[in-house]
């Protein structure tokens, strides 16, 4: 029995997909669960428009994240902060300081988490930080930490 699965399916298949499931497995398991709804001709075209929409949306999304890595691309940050000894700073800086000087200074808004800093700035200096806007698009961020003058 064709059968079109509404939600992933562990060793049978994914969201979307139009699998052959056992007739007894089909009515005694993915349809009382609402695992899954029988393939026919008016549930094969609500599949495939449901599959053009989340592919435009897909694609809009691309492009604007690659817009906005364009943007980023020509950014350099600067962010001051106090200085302890030498270049060691007092505390660090982090992606969301950076998150937030981003939208302070240059009135770009990404996504703390989209800034993919190993471990937080603890010295002066110049970096180059990657930001992972979408899988495909990554884009890498100028900042230098300068000291704070009095």
């Amino acid at each position: 029995m064709k059968v079109i699965l509404i939600k992933d399916v562990k060793e049978l298949g994914k969201t979307g997909e139009v699998v052959n499931a056992s007739e007894g497995y089909a009515r005694n398991f993915l349809f009382p669960r609402k695992l899954a709804i029988m393939a026919d001709a008016g549930a094969m075209k609500a599949v495939d428009t449901k599959k053009k929409i989340i592919e435009s949306k897909g694609e809009k999304l691309l492009e604007e994240a690659k817009t906005l890595a364009e943007k980023i691309k020509d950014v350099n940050l600067v962010i001051h902060a106090k200085v302890g000894t030498g270049t060691k700073l007092y505390g660090s800086i982090t992606n969301h300081e950076i998150a937030e000087e981003l939208a302070k200074k240059h009135h770009v808004t990404i996504d703390k988490r989209k800034i993919q800093i190993s471990d937080p700035i603890k010295s002066i200096g110049s970096y180059d930080i990657p930001v992972k806007l979408h899988h495909d698009v990554t884009a890498h961020l100028h900042v230098e930490v300068v000291a704070i003058t009095n």
